[in-house]
């Protein structure tokens, strides 16, 4: 009886070793093969499951869709080195800051652009916190909301494609999807792509972003002194302002546009586009006066850790994944979500609640290898749309890192804002965003078609 729930206790092990501070790669591998090598020992593990692990690492490598990840991570190094967070923010400023709660809709407006520019949560955060943190506590913003806009505007790119969650999942819920299909008896199955995903979750996208603007204003009308507006004598002049726009935005937009739009016109598959974005990003950083051997290096080297790390990442829960079915763990967490009451919805909530628990100790890499694989073929066996389920995951981990005592970006702002700002007022400043988040997945389990019904006008 106790050999059904080793799997189990296998993934609360992993999550123990974790919590202990170990690299995440090694956490999963190593005490996945000392969990492989314990149950061989006692008969309950066949390490022919091993054998596999070549061929599966192969398959990373040969996987063209992965080839996106260095390329989208080494966009949004090279922008972050080009300073176009800085400008767009500072322009930003002109142009709303003269409205009661404007330089939070700069804020917001800013994350967006970055989030689709960059997609990188982590470094969004600490740079907006680093560059508008300090001038909205100068004209005299509650701590609590500077806070809250500005964590909710950096999670921003979890959602709002070119994401680097998306193209992980996507590429993660494509063989989830087939597998699923398989095990239905459908030997012809269908496909989801990354750019599926791309597409299906830009309407919930820019959704999150109008609920958080409609926010900041209803803010500034019943709470006018908390987000006040900047001196109209520090106002540019109108051609001055309009000309430092254009400059200043056009660039980063047309980035976007080449980036999403060769994706959504079916011009360039998500890698592609990637490749696109990487040179638009040299060629933003040059006119920035940014781009030179020193710079490349950095921006160079950046990828490289960030892209060794998720791959890392990735050979350890395929490892971890192994094991886990060795030791007949799809058997078990399928007889666990099947016999919930309330079937497939019961089914989601489960495991909509077990990964936002998770994201407070696992960041989006981890879910997305290690818990996506063993939940999305049950779940998309069930009947769910692959679309709905990848759209619904991204949001629900970014409503997790949001959410306090161990929200991943809480810890990122915390990290860099000044000493007078206490931990308590940036966890009021976040909660009125996480209701906002929480109605936003409300809204999209009510109606799937916001993230659906895109992807079918695009693709058919």
């Amino acid at each position: 009886m106790m050999a059904e729930y080793l799997p189990l206790v296998l993934f609360l092990l992993v999550c123990l070793v974790l919590l202990f501070g170990y690299p995440v790669a090694f956490s999963l591998g190593g005490t996945s093969l000392a969990f492989a090598w314990l149950g061989t020992y006692t008969g309950h593990f066949d390490d022919a499951f091993l054998q596999a692990l070549p061929n599966r690492l192969y398959g990373i490598m040969t996987n063209e869709t992965l080839i996106a990840v260095p390329l989208f991570v080494f966009m949004g190094v090279m922008l972050e080195r080009s300073r176009v967070a800085e400008n767009l923010l500072d322009t930003m400023a002109s142009l709303f800051g003269t409205l009661r709660g404007g330089l939070g809709i700069s804020v917001t407006i800013v994350g967006m652009l970055l989030a689709a520019s960059t997609g990188i949560v982590g470094a969004t955060v600490v740079t907006m916190g680093l560059l508008s943190l300090p001038t909205m506590l100068k004209r005299n913003y509650d701590p609590a909301i500077s806070c809250g806009v500005i964590c909710a505007a950096g999670t921003l790119g979890q959602i709002i494609p070119p994401s680097i969650i998306l193209v992980l999942l996507g590429d993660v819920l494509s063989a989830a999807y087939q597998q699923a299909q398989l095990d239905m008896g459908i030997f012809s199955p269908d496909t989801v792509s990354v750019g599926d995903l791309f597409v299906g979750a830009l309407l919930p996208g820019l959704m999150l972003v109008l609920l958080y603007l409609l926010y900041i204003i209803f803010v500034a009308v019943v709470k006018p002194a908390s987000v006040p507006a900047i001196p109209v004598d520090e106002k540019l002049e109108k051609g001055a302002l309009l000309t430092k726009t254009l400059k200043v935005l056009l660039p980063p937009l047309l980035l976007i546009v080449a980036v999403l739009g060769s994706i959504l016109g079916g011009l360039a598959t998500p890698t592609e586009a990637a490749s696109v974005g990487a040179i638009g990003a040299m060629l933003l950083a040059f006119s920035q006066r940014q781009l030179n051997l020193k710079t490349l290096k950095e921006v160079v080297t950046g990828t490289t850790k960030v892209t060794s790390m998720v791959f890392m990442i990735f050979i350890g829960a395929s490892l971890f994944s192994l094991v886990f079915r060795g030791f007949g763990g799809d058997e078990v967490v399928t007889e666990l979500l099947t016999d919930l009451p309330g079937g497939v919805v019961g089914a989601m909530v489960v495991v909509m609640l077990v990964m936002f628990l998770l994201g407070f100790i696992l960041d989006f890499i981890e879910i997305t290898f290690v818990v996506v694989p063993i939940v999305g073929p049950i779940l998309l066996a069930m009947g769910l749309d692959p679309v709905w389920l990848g759209v619904m995951i991204a949001i629900n981990l970014q409503t997790s890192f949001l959410t306090p005592p161990f929200g991943f970006a809480l810890f990122y702002l915390r990290g860099v804002a000044p000493k007078q700002i206490s931990t308590t007022a940036i966890y009021r400043g976040v909660a009125p965003f996480i209701v906002i988040q929480l109605l936003m997945l409300g809204l999209l389990a009510y109606w799937p078609q916001l993230a659906t019904w895109l992807p079918d006008v695009v693709y058919g």
